[in-house]
């Protein structure tokens, strides 16, 4: 949006660089704790949709809907040039159902998600593991967006005395898993697939 169109232009804002960006995104949340359709997404959109980058489904939301509303959501998102994520839920495919991650990431792929979360968060799961997943997403033509924490159980509804009880892993081993999952992208073709994400 320009300057001049925007109310209040004689106030600064931190100023960012044209969509598609690389830096500075905004991820805004999708259906989770509130529904979210097609109609207030574009509302969302039409008021303020040159600040968001990004469009987060959580919780596996998308999987109760009808496959033509969230196709008509993910359409409305890119044509606000909006990426829409998955968020969290390939974890929960690799619970219940190993065998069906690639048919999940096909699914995610045809359905026109840009972006596959990959949540390590609430689930134990090996660092080779987690790598592993991010290579897959990758081979199926989505970008990756590892999760990496410094707490287990960390988001959703958990509670602060909770999270205080169990205390935080040590940051370095954070920043060591953060690095292997950049191995994947040492091909300078696939780190391409990561530009303008958080691997920068």
């Amino acid at each position: 949006m320009a300057n001049s169109e925007r109310a209040f232009s004689f106030l600064p804002i931190n100023e960012r660089e044209e969509k598609p960006r690389n830096r500075g995104l905004t991820e805004i949340r999708g259906p989770y704790y509130d529904p979210l359709g097609k109609r207030h997404l574009a509302d969302i959109y039409e008021t303020c949709g040159d600040f968001v980058d990004i469009l987060k489904f959580s919780g596996g939301s998308f999987t109760l809907m009808p496959e033509e509303v969230l196709k008509e959501i993910i359409a409305l998102s890119h044509a606000h040039d909006v990426h829409v994520s998955t968020g969290g839920f390939i974890e929960r495919v690799l619970e219940r159902c190993p065998e069906k991650v690639d048919d999940y990431l096909k699914e995610c792929k045809r359905l026109g998600f840009d972006v596959v979360e990959i949540s390590s968060g609430f689930l134990a799961i090996p660092q080779d593991d987690l790598v592993r997943l991010t290579e897959r997403v990758i081979q199926h033509g989505l970008k990756a967006k590892p999760e990496v924490n410094v707490q287990f159980g960390a988001g959703g509804t958990s509670s602060v005395e909770a999270l205080e009880q169990q205390g935080l892993q040590d940051p370095n081993e954070a920043i060591r898993e953060a690095k292997r999952h950049l191995e994947p992208f040492r091909d300078s073709r696939r780190l391409q697939t990561l530009r303008g994400w958080s691997y920068e």
